[in-house]
């Protein structure tokens, strides 16, 4: 009898030690989310669920993201969604990924043709559909200001620099203007590489530390980037300090690890300023593809900007 009180006590003692034991670990576990969270050098300061809350989604809408298709019918709308959510002005750069790749990483999204292919003065390919689509959600936040418009990927630039898209030079009159000067360059560039998206995000960041203005960088890549990606790394981490936000817009079949990853892991950043967008999954059952698209893009720049702002990275609020 007495063995059978004891045995029970032991358990019972057991059982009491392994419970305080879960909790003080949870404890544990939430207290390093927080701090993480929290840490300067790491700070998420945005909530990608605030934009959706301003255009009057539900919880649920924000999961399945088919809120994003078919909530809105005209880019007049989605901008004046995008006003509500705070973002006025912006100035735009947009870089090109002209890399080898692009020859075979269209065999399931393009029929297997060249993701830069070209019939006549149509909008064809993804590369040309990406800007067509964006130029009217981009314009009214514009205000006349002139785009920069480069290439990368070359034979000549290769993985260390960029190329202007217009002979005379990176400066475009407005995103139909990049789209001809886009046209331009596929005709005549020859596809090199490895990819790398470091000289395109550090010509931006130059550019927002000479003007002083918010910029957006808006990337069309297929995505398939060098094995060292930790140039890449290194330009995301420099350039949140400063007034940059960079867009991604993957064109072609993936997979996407690197975008991915930098949309959501590169922690040593000082705010998380890329976002990702993946363009065959945002248009493949849009009932607007031009809605959808421009929602996609736009809808981390907001919280970014608020972000900037309180981080006092603008000479003019």
């Amino acid at each position: 009898m007495v063995e059978l009180i004891l045995f029970i006590v032991a358990t019972v003692v057991a059982l009491v030690l392994f419970d305080w034991y879960i909790d003080e670990h949870s404890n544990v576990h939430q207290s390093n989310s927080r701090a993480f969270a929290e840490e300067p050098r790491a700070e998420r300061c945005y909530s990608s669920c605030s934009i959706f809350t301003v255009l009057g989604f539900t919880r649920d809408e924000i999961k399945t993201f088919n809120a994003f298709r078919d909530h809105f019918r005209s880019y007049a709308e989605v901008t004046s969604a995008m006003r509500r959510a705070g973002l006025e002005r912006m100035r735009l750069v947009v870089g090109v990924d002209f890399s080898a790749s692009n020859e075979w990483q269209g065999r399931t999204t393009f029929k297997g043709e060249l993701l830069h292919a070209l019939k006549g003065g149509a909008v064809f390919n993804p590369y040309q559909k990406v800007i067509h689509t964006l130029a009217p959600a981009f314009q009214p936040f514009l205000h006349n200001q002139p785009v920069y418009a480069y290439g990368f990927g070359d034979v000549r630039t290769k993985d260390y620099d960029v190329f202007p898209l217009k002979p005379s030079g990176p400066s475009c009159s407005d995103l139909e203007d990049v789209l001809a000067a886009y046209n331009h360059s596929a005709r005549r560039v020859q596809r090199s590489g490895p990819t790398s998206l470091a000289p395109i995000i550090r010509r931006a960041t130059d550019l927002v530390r000479r003007t002083g203005l918010f910029h957006l960088l808006l990337l069309v890549t297929d995505g398939q980037m060098k094995a060292d990606e930790s140039h890449t790394r290194r330009a995301l981490v420099e350039a949140s300090r400063c007034a940059l936000s960079v867009v991604a817009v993957g064109v072609g079949d993936g997979p996407w690890r690197a975008l991915e990853e930098w949309d959501e892991g590169v922690t040593d950043r000082v705010f998380d300023n890329f976002h990702f967008v993946d363009y065959h999954q945002v248009t493949r059952n849009a009932k607007n593809v031009q809605a959808a698209m421009a929602l996609h893009t736009l809808m981390e720049l907001p919280d970014q900007f608020q972000t900037i702002l309180r981080l006092k990275y603008l000479e003019k609020g």
